[in-house]
C-alpha cells in the first residue's frame, strides 16, 4: 500500500540568483501533524509564481522516495531530503510509471486528481544547485506530478493513499510527459490524452498544438509546437538573399510599400497571410548592417513579396528605405517567418489594427477575398485622418468582394477633406468601449497588430465580449515582451546596448527586433546571457533546452549546443538558452 512519507509547505520568498532576486516558493520543509489541504493549498504552503506553478489545477505537487533515492545515486548526492524538489507530498510508491491522468486517490481526508507532470522550471535546479535539472527530470523520466483537490480535508504524514479511482486512456505521466517533452509526438498517444477530461487545460492545449502539427505531415518545419504553441513550414530560403525592388507605392503621407522580386523573374516562394520579411541593409559601408522586420501586406502567392514601411522619426532602416530604395535596387531579405498567420475555417474573422499595424490583417484580408470566403469578416482600424489612412482605397475594394464583411474605420481626427460616411464611418479613437458595442461575434478568430497598450487593452475587450483566449492572436513590431519567471522587469526597462566589459573577439550576434550587433564575447555560455547581458528582452524557464519558451527564428549563421536540446527546436530555429554562435560561422542574425 503505497503511503505518505512527508507533507512539506513553505512560503514565497526571494532568492539571489546570478546578481538578480528570484520569488519562488521551491524551499519546501517538512511539518509535522496534520495539515487542511485546500481546493488552491495546503495550509501553509504558497507559490512565488502563479502562471507557471499553483492554480486550481496544480494546487498539489508529488514526488516519490523511489526518485529521491535515485537522484541520490545518480547526483552523488546525500544530503536530499523530503521538500528538496519543490514538492508538497512525497509519497512511498505511485511511480511516474503507474500513476495516470485522471486517477483519484485518497489520503486522510482529501481526495485528489492527477492533473499533468511537474512544470519544466529552472527553480527546481535553483534549489537543488544544479543548473540541468529541469532536463535531467525529463530525460530521466521522473518528473512527479501535480494534483488538483477534489475534496479538502486533512492530511498527515504516515497515512495510507487508497487508489480511488482509474482515469480513463491509462495514460500514465511518464507517458504523457515524454509525448510532450521528448521527439516523436504520436498522434495516436495524443488524440488519447486529449480524451481524457481531467488534463489541464494548460497540457490540453498543447496538445491540441501537436495535433495540428501532425496534419502537417512531412511539410511541416519538424520542433515541438506542444511547447511553442504553433506549427509552422520550414523557411523557403535559409539565410538572406538579394531581391530585387520591382516597385515603389506610396500608401499615405508616411507609409511606403516596395514590392520585391527574385532578380531571375522566378516567382518567390508562397508566405503565408500575415507572416513577416526581415531585411537587411547597409547605410553606411562603414559600419555593421542593421537588420528589421516588416509584415507582408500584399496578397499571398503573388510571386513577389510586398512590405509596407513606416517612416519613423528616428528610423535608421525606415528612413533609407525611403530615401534610397528604387526600382531596380536590390535588398538582402530573409525568408517569410511568423507564426501570426490567419486560420482556416469557417468562423467568422475580426481583423483590427491601427496606423501601419494594417498591414498584416491586409495580406489575410487579401487572402479571404481571393478564396471568395463565406466567412464573417470584420475589418476595424484606427488612423490619425484620411492622410494617414494608408490601404484605404485597397481595403475598400476588398471588403467589397466579400459577401458578408462589416467595416468600422475611425479617425481621431479628421481632415478637413475626410467625409464621414465615405472616407471613415465613426470620429475618434478605436477604443476598448467602441469594440464593446460593435455585437461582435462571440464564436469569431481575431487578429490584433498595434502598439502594446493598444493589443492590450483590445485582447481584453475581445475577451469581455466572450472570445475565447486562444482565438484572439496579437501580433508586435519591434521587441517581444520580456518573460522571466520570478523575476520582476523594470517598468522602464533600459534600452539594449552594448554588454559591460571589454568587446567580444567572436562573430557578430544581432538581435534583429532590437536593433543591435554585439561582438561574441567567448566567456558567455549562451546567447541568452549575451542577450541579458545586453538588456534585451528574452523569453525562457527551463534554461537547459526542454520548454522550447526561449525558441526563436535563426535568421541568418548556425549556432552550436552545449547541452544539447531534448527535442530540436523547428527547422531554422534556435533555442537561445543552451546555444552559442557555431566555430565555423562568420556571424549570427536572431530575430530578437
Amino acid at each position: 500500500m503505497p503511503t505518505l512519507a512527508s507533507v512539506n509547505v513553505g512560503l514565497p520568498k526571494d532568492v539571489r540568483w546570478q546578481g538578480r532576486t528570484v520569488r519562488t516558493g521551491a524551499w519546501k520543509r517538512p511539518v509535522s501533524g496534520a495539515r487542511t489541504v485546500r481546493r488552491l493549498n495546503i495550509d501553509g504552503d504558497g507559490q512565488g509564481d502563479l502562471a507557471g506553478h499553483g492554480g486550481e489545477m496544480r494546487a498539489v505537487l508529488v514526488y516519490q522516495l523511489d526518485s529521491y533515492r535515485y537522484w541520490a545515486r545518480e547526483l552523488d548526492r546525500d544530503d536530499l531530503r523530503p521538500g528538496h524538489f519543490g514538492e508538497n507530498l512525497t509519497v512511498d510508491g505511485l511511480p511516474d510509471d503507474e500513476v495516470c491522468i485522471g486517477d483519484r486517490y485518497r489520503i486522510g481526508g482529501a481526495v485528489f486528481e492527477v492533473t499533468q507532470p511537474r512544470v519544466t522550471c529552472y527553480r527546481v535546479g535553483l534549489r537543488l544547485g544544479e543548473p540541468r535539472m529541469a532536463a535531467l527530470l525529463v530525460a530521466h523520466r521522473r518528473p512527479g506530478f501535480y494534483c488538483r483537490v477534489i475534496e479538502e480535508g486533512e492530511v498527515e504524514a504516515g497515512q495510507e493513499i487508497v487508489k480511488v479511482s482509474s482515469g480513463p486512456e491509462g495514460m500514465t505521466v511518464e507517458e504523457i510527459d515524454g509525448l510532450l517533452y521528448l521527439p516523436g509526438h504520436s498522434r495516436g498517444q495524443v488524440e488519447r490524452a486529449l480524451r481524457i477530461p481531467a488534463l489541464s487545460p494548460g497540457w490540453r492545449a498543447s496538445m491540441l498544438a501537436l495535433l495540428r502539427q501532425a496534419d502537417l505531415g512531412p511539410t511541416g518545419a519538424g520542433g515541438n509546437a506542444g511547447l511553442t504553441g504553433a506549427a509552422a513550414a520550414p523557411p523557403a530560403w535559409p539565410g538572406f538573399r538579394r531581391l530585387t525592388v520591382a516597385g515603389v507605392h506610396e500608401e499615405s503621407r508616411s507609409v511606403v510599400s516596395l514590392t520585391l522580386a527574385a532578380p531571375d523573374g522566378v516567382p518567390l516562394p508562397a508566405a503565408l497571410p500575415g507572416q513577416f520579411l526581415t531585411v537587411r541593409v547597409r547605410p553606411d559601408a562603414h559600419e555593421a548592417p542593421l537588420v528589421r522586420g516588416y509584415s507582408l501586406s500584399g496578397p499571398p502567392g503573388a510571386g513577389s513579396y510586398r512590405i509596407s514601411v513606416k517612416r519613423e522619426p528616428h528610423g535608421l532602416v525606415s528612413a533609407y528605405l525611403h530615401t534610397h530604395a528604387a526600382v531596380g535596387d536590390e535588398l538582402e531579405v530573409a525568408a517569410p517567418r511568423g507564426v501570426f498567420c490567419l486560420s482556416e475555417g469557417a468562423s467568422p474573422v475580426v481583423l483590427v489594427s491601427v496606423g501601419v499595424g494594417a498591414t498584416p490583417v491586409l495580406a489575410m484580408l487579401h487572402a479571404l477575398a481571393r478564396s471568395a470566403a463565406e466567412r464573417e469578416v470584420w475589418w476595424l482600424h484606427g488612423a490619425r485622418s484620411g492622410a494617414e489612412h494608408a490601404f484605404a482605397r485597397e481595403t475598400r475594394d476588398l471588403l467589397a468582394a466579400l459577401p458578408h464583411a462589416q467595416c468600422r474605420i475611425f479617425y481621431s481626427r479628421p481632415g478637413p477633406d475626410d467625409h464621414r460616411g465615405v472616407d471613415y464611418t465613426d470620429e475618434g479613437r478605436l477604443t476598448p468601449a467602441r469594440i464593446a458595442g460593435l455585437g461582435l461575434p462571440a464564436d469569431a478568430d481575431a487578429y490584433l497588430c498595434g502598439p502594446p497598450a493598444f493589443m492590450d487593452a483590445t485582447t481584453a475587450a475581445l475577451l469581455d465580449v466572450g472570445l475565447e483566449p486562444s482565438r484572439v492572436r496579437t501580433e508586435l513590431f519591434g521587441a517581444k515582451t520580456a518573460l522571466t519567471p520570478g523575476i520582476d522587469t523594470p517598468a522602464t526597462a533600459p534600452a539594449p546596448h552594448q554588454p559591460a566589459g571589454q568587446p567580444g573577439t567572436g562573430p557578430d550576434v544581432t538581435f534583429a527586433r532590437s536593433g543591435l550587433t554585439v561582438p561574441w564575447q567567448p566567456d558567455r555560455i549562451s546567447l541568452l546571457e549575451l542577450a541579458e547581458a545586453c538588456d534585451v528582452p528574452v523569453q525562457w524557464s527551463c534554461r537547459t533546452g526542454v520548454c522550447h519558451t526561449c525558441e526563436l527564428p535563426l535568421l541568418s549563421g548556425a549556432v552550436d549546443y552545449s547541452p544539447d536540446p531534448v527535442d530540436p527546436p523547428a527547422e531554422g530555429n534556435v533555442l537561445i538558452c543552451c546555444s552559442t554562435p557555431a566555430k565555423h560561422t562568420d556571424a549570427v542574425v536572431l530575430d530578437l
